[in-house]
């Protein structure tokens, strides 16, 4: 993930080590250049002195232990007639006024060579390594604490960026602070200029949202009434048209599952509506799970009696905290689709206990099952399985998508899985024994 900080302070790192390291540069070359230039004006002043002493000839005029490092030379002409120890018989350099530089005794040296009287020429030489080794040293010992202070100088910007970045972070953890059904505007005292664009720009998304989300209450209300009244009426007629045809008329039958197919789509449609976890608030309170699910099942006895279907229910008392008519919904949900998809005869079992300090709801039934590839799609909107498209069954494809939102709003985990009979399948939700989602 990338990091608007990390970045930040990487560029800035960078930035701040180009200039220091050509500020260096340019010092080290500015600073070396001056230090060339002094010890040329040594040079000036130590040819004068020997200007000043060079009546005397013959003989050396070097203190022991100078020789490797400076070196003098008087010239008459062409008669050498003032040397010191450790400069050579020969002349050090062209008898030509002006600095340059020579290779004599195994170095090379800086030069000045000056006229003097009566056809005298002074050449002076002081070593060119040493004079760059001492330039190098100054130089470098007041360069070096510029480099030494990067790492502290990294650290510095690091902090400096953290701090300035720190309304963006106190911006961001009050989105995070918000519930998934808070669209309230956000409030920010005194922000920066550059964070008002995005707190707008946040607020209007969260006003459009939150009537997006009224709407689609409203749709759901109207439907109800809109989608419920003709199909209550549809069914009277029904009702009506059975008394003047024979029983069991083919025509009939027909339209009166053709009619309960659609109820229940209605229902279901609504359903899903209703347990959308982003425009529902859910009201929470401490229950029993295993008492619910107990009422649940034995109101749903009569569907599976009706197949022949063998219908447990095992298990213990666990209390959690939920929304009962949300859970009633789940319930039913996972119930009816092991009605639908579970042969007649089959099995299905419902266990409730307490598994490693959470409550745990298993609905297993001895179906077609779902193979893994289709586990995680079962959970869309209209999808039906493919190895379930031969059961007979008439499902809308929306049972499961209602029971993961009923599930998303109580902060629990689905999972889907093969069953401990023959064939078929085993839906398992873990809830939190307390408190779940937002009240």
């Amino acid at each position: 993930m990338n990091s608007i900080r990390t970045s930040l302070v990487t560029m800035l790192i960078a930035a701040f080590t180009l200039v220091t390291f050509l500020s260096a540069l340019n010092g080290y070359l500015s600073s070396m250049a001056e230090a060339e230039r002094l010890m040329d004006s040594n040079l000036k002043h130590s040819v004068i002195l020997l200007l000043a002493t060079g009546t005397r000839e013959g003989g050396d005029l070097a203190m022991p232990g100078e020789g490797d490092e400076f070196a003098f030379q008087a010239w008459r002409g062409e008669e050498l007639v003032l040397r010191s120890s450790g400069a050579p018989e020969y002349a050090i350099n062209d008898l030509l006024p002006g600095f340059r530089y020579a290779n004599f005794a195994g170095y090379r040296w800086r030069t000045l060579t000056r006229p003097g009287q009566d056809n005298r020429w002074y050449i002076v030489a002081e070593r060119a390594d040493l004079r760059h080794m001492l330039a190098e040293k100054v130089v470098l010992e007041s360069i070096l604490p510029l480099l030494l202070w990067l790492p502290a100088s990294a650290v510095l910007i690091w902090v400096l960026v953290g701090w300035g970045l720190r309304p963006l972070r106190d911006l961001s953890e009050q989105i995070n602070l918000k519930r998934s059904d808070d669209l309230e505007p956000l409030h920010y005292d005194d922000p920066p200029a550059e964070l008002v664009q995005l707190i707008d720009s946040t607020n209007s998304l969260f006003s459009r949202l939150s009537s997006a989300f009224e709407r689609e209450k409203h749709f759901a209300d109207h439907a109800a009434h809109e989608l419920r009244t003709p199909l209550s009426a549809l069914k009277v007629h029904l009702h009506n048209l059975g008394r003047e045809l024979p029983v069991g008329h083919a025509g009939l039958l027909h339209a009166n599952a053709g009619v309960e197919r659609m109820h229940h789509l209605v229902e279901q449609i609504l359903d899903l509506n209703r347990t959308n976890p982003e425009i529902i608030k859910a009201s929470f309170r401490p229950l029993d799970l295993h008492s619910l699910t107990q009422r649940v099942t034995a109101a749903a006895w009569p569907a599976f009696s009706l197949k022949q279907q063998n219908l447990s229910l095992r298990g213990e008392s666990v209390f959690m905290s939920g929304d009962e008519v949300l859970l009633d919904t789940l319930l039913q949900n996972l119930l009816d689709n092991a009605n639908k998809y579970t042969p007649v005869g089959g099995e299905i079992s419902v266990s409730v206990t307490c598994n490693k300090g959470r409550a745990r709801l298993v609905v297993e039934d001895s179906g077609p099952g779902v193979s893994p590839e289709e586990q995680a799609l079962v959970f869309e909107r209209f999808y039906r399985a493919s190895n379930r498209s031969g059961t007979g069954a008439n499902g809308s494809g929306l049972g499961l998508a209602i029971v993961q939102h009923i599930v998303q709003l109580h902060n629990a985990e689905i999972s889907l899985g093969d069953s401990r009979f023959a064939s078929g399948l085993a839906v398992t939700v873990d809830f939190e024994i307390g408190d779940s989602g937002s009240v």
